[in-house]
């Protein structure tokens, strides 16, 4: 049998030193906005590639179901830009990927609603031109980020950022921020 054990203390001792870093401040800051726009009455899309856009699917389904079982009240409005696959291909195909999340928002985006954007390298054109669009008809972002943050972590009116060049890492830091996020407003009186 092959012993793998010093491989995966490395990998857990990385994601630990990532977890020890986060920045708890504006990552309060961040989930403030997020009762905010559900207090307001605003929807909350997400959006992200590949295993970010599982994460945004994921949050979609504890935000909108779990929060909403364990305290009731006032539901929260999430939708996942990454979830419709043909009209992400149409779009694709007809239009180009770059506009995949950016033609989804064009004239149901508002001030009031939020947009959760999902990259690991903060750099992906199609979520950039999506929160670009967010940002000019004022509605708020929250970046979600690893590496160096890329240019989304600049865009973004609130970072929450997993600081390591390592994909697996930086996403299951991503999907934390999304636990962390759901077991905080259940326990709490929002």
């Amino acid at each position: 049998m092959t012993d793998f054990t010093s491989a995966m203390q490395k990998y857990l001792d990385a994601e630990i030193q990532v977890l020890r870093s986060l920045d708890l401040c504006e990552i309060n800051r961040a989930v403030n906005a997020i009762v905010d726009a559900r207090n307001r009455g605003g929807t909350i899309y997400t959006m992200g590639n590949g295993g970010s856009s599982a994460t945004a699917s994921h949050m979609v389904c504890d935000f909108s179901k779990g929060i909403y079982e364990n305290i009731g009240g006032k539901k929260f409005s999430f939708h996942c830009l990454s979830d419709n696959v043909p009209m992400i291909s149409a779009i694709a195909n007809d239009i180009g990927y770059d506009d995949i999340f950016s033609f989804q928002l064009k004239d149901l985006l508002t001030p009031n609603d939020l947009v959760i954007a999902i990259s690991g390298s903060g750099n992906s054109e199609n979520i950039i031109k999506a929160v670009q669009y967010a940002k000019d008809i004022g509605a708020v972002v929250i970046g979600i980020t690893g590496f160096s943050g890329g240019r989304l972590r600049h865009l973004c009116d609130y970072s929450m950022h997993a600081d390591i060049d390592d994909m697996q890492i930086a996403e299951d830091v991503h999907m934390i921020f999304d636990h962390l996020i759901m077991r905080i407003l259940s326990e709490s009186d929002i």
